[in-house]
């Protein structure tokens, strides 16, 4: 059991951060599309910390289990926590896969595949414009303004 509140986000919570998204952010975010490949802002991010939901702030992914998947999208191969990811059949483009949402908001993160390295040989494969990312020692974000864990400050 996580220690973060996974209600979702209320309806005005909701549209005030929607109403503070880009075109693109809302594109893939909320209407679960793709941002082109080798052109995303933590792509190539090395540094410690963690990735978070882009729309409600909930920690996702640490640095520690990203990846070069050579595949042009941030990879990962185990979330920060599995309660923090949902996971939903798509069948869109004529393929089946497995799409990634954030638990709490359901937003569009990627999809996940069972090509990835040890331990779990899973490739978490995200669109950078659905993350969001704190660098170690520095405080979470906390958009639903909640306070409680994501109050505090990044592993």
């Amino acid at each position: 059991m996580t220690a973060y509140d996974l209600t979702p986000p209320t309806d005005p919570q909701r549209d005030a951060i929607t109403a503070g998204l880009s075109p693109d952010e809302r594109r893939v975010l909320l209407e679960h599309g793709t941002e082109a490949a080798f052109c995303g802002v933590f792509l190539d991010n090395k540094l410690d910390g963690i990735y978070t939901c882009r729309f409600c702030g909930l920690p996702l992914f640490r640095s520690s289990s990203k990846f070069d998947s050579g595949t042009g999208w941030p990879s990962f191969f185990a979330p920060f926590d599995p309660d923090h990811i949902r996971i939903v059949r798509d069948t869109s483009y004529g393929m089946v896969r497995e799409e990634e949402v954030c638990a709490r908001c359901g937003s569009h993160l990627g999809h996940v595949f069972p090509d990835g390295p040890p331990p779990t040989h899973e490739r978490h494969c995200l669109n950078s414009v659905s993350l969001g990312f704190i660098a170690k020692g520095e405080a979470l974000p906390d958009p639903l303004q909640r306070g409680g864990a994501e109050a505090g400050t990044a592993p």
